[in-house]
């Protein structure tokens, strides 16, 4: 009995080592998963170079979008130069015709005075000293007529000399006004000259924007560049409200910032775009206000207070930020040209730089931000209803 159960065990050990699993078959899974895990590691190799690739060319093409704001930066100071001299030599011609229109008046009555005492002259003929004394048959007519012929000399001789002055004077009001004529063509050529520069920086900017764009439709890798923005930004702000501590205030006559709820100015006059907490342009949500505006229109302070940045920043384009005291802090966003540098005071609507569309932004609008000890503040409830 025992050894018929040992001869089936045996049988049964047999049996399973004559049918020992297919080791063929599970090779080829460990061979199949294996290439799987290879092609997951080269795809994970291609994306990472690509990333990489994108990297560096995305921080190549900020960089050239950085340059080309900075060159419209530099052009619309320019063009405001430009727009300044013409509003100083406008005037300055119009008063020069109008005084040549009446120098050339008064010229046209001497010469019709000159002309009638010329004739007069004439009339008497060579020799009318002569006749005029050969004339008179009294001594005192005589001596009278002897002084009337010298007044009419002298007259005639003031009236010459008059004459030659006032020809002098309008020769050089001539002169004048065609240099001042000259001067403002010149000017006017020079603000043509940069207002097409200006459209092409405009439109080599938006180019580079929207190959940005296009590089850029990965949402996860957009919000982790703008992620990446706010926190450089808020870093920056809290680096400054270290740095201006213990700056010490040069505007004491001004009212504080906090006082004025409801009464700030609006930094520009544009309608409302994107209100607090609303969603920007780029995707980001707002921590402030998007202002539409025109570009090159001027935006201004909204309180007193000292410039504690102003410079481009990813995300921002070219930034300013005014420090006003007792930890509030107003932010312009997307310039085209900042007017302020850092470290200026400035008082409310003093004009600290122009609207544009830098860092990216799609359209001229000013990015507008107030923040009280670092953190966002809706604007709504401290700038003045309109």
């Amino acid at each position: 009995m025992w050894r018929a159960l040992a001869l089936a065990g045996l049988i049964a050990l047999a049996a399973n080592a004559a049918t020992p699993p297919d080791e063929a078959q599970r090779k080829r899974q460990e061979a199949e998963t294996a290439q799987r895990l290879e092609r997951l590691r080269s795809q994970i190799r291609t994306l990472s170079a690509e990333r990489r690739a994108l990297d560096s060319e995305r921080g190549s093409m900020v960089a050239a979008l950085r340059k080309a704001d900075d060159e419209v930066a530099a052009l619309s100071r320019a063009l405001r130069k430009t727009e300044a001299a013409l509003a100083t030599q406008e005037p300055e011609l119009a008063r020069l015709e109008a005084e040549r229109a009446a120098l050339n008046q008064s010229l046209g009555t001497q010469r019709s005075a000159l002309a009638a005492l010329l004739r007069s002259s004439y009339a008497l003929g060579r020799h009318q000293q002569l006749k005029l004394l050969l004339a008179q048959d009294h001594v005192a007519d005589l001596s009278r007529v002897l002084a009337y012929h010298r007044y009419v000399q002298a007259d005639r001789l003031n009236r010459i000399h008059s004459l030659i002055d006032e020809l002098d004077a309008l020769r050089e009001l001539s002169r004048r006004v065609d240099a001042t004529r000259a001067q403002l063509n010149g000017t006017r050529l020079d603000q043509q000259q940069q207002l097409a520069q200006l459209e092409a920086q405009r439109e080599q900017r938006r180019t580079l924007v929207a190959g940005l764009e296009r590089r850029h439709r990965d949402t996860s890798d957009k919000l982790q560049k703008l992620g990446s923005d706010e926190k450089a930004l808020l870093t920056l702000l809290a680096r400054l409200r270290d740095v201006l501590a213990d700056v010490p205030r040069q505007l004491d006559d001004a009212k504080p910032l906090s006082s004025r709820r409801g009464n700030l100015p609006w930094p520009l006059s544009g309608s409302l775009l994107t209100g607090f907490g609303g969603r920007l342009p780029d995707g980001r949500t707002g921590s402030g206000w998007l202002i539409a505006g025109t570009a090159g229109a001027d935006v201004r302070a909204i309180g007193h207070g000292r410039v504690a940045f102003a410079d481009w920043m990813s995300g921002y384009g070219l930034i300013l930020i005014i420090d006003h005291g007792d930890g509030w802090m107003s932010l312009y966003a997307n310039n085209d040209a900042l007017l302020k540098d850092g470290g200026d005071w400035v008082r409310a609507g003093d004009p600290i730089a122009t609207v544009g569309s830098s860092g990216g932004q799609g359209r001229p609008a000013l990015y507008f931000e107030l923040r009280s000890n670092g953190k966002p503040v809706d604007p709504r409830s401290w700038l003045r209803r309109r």
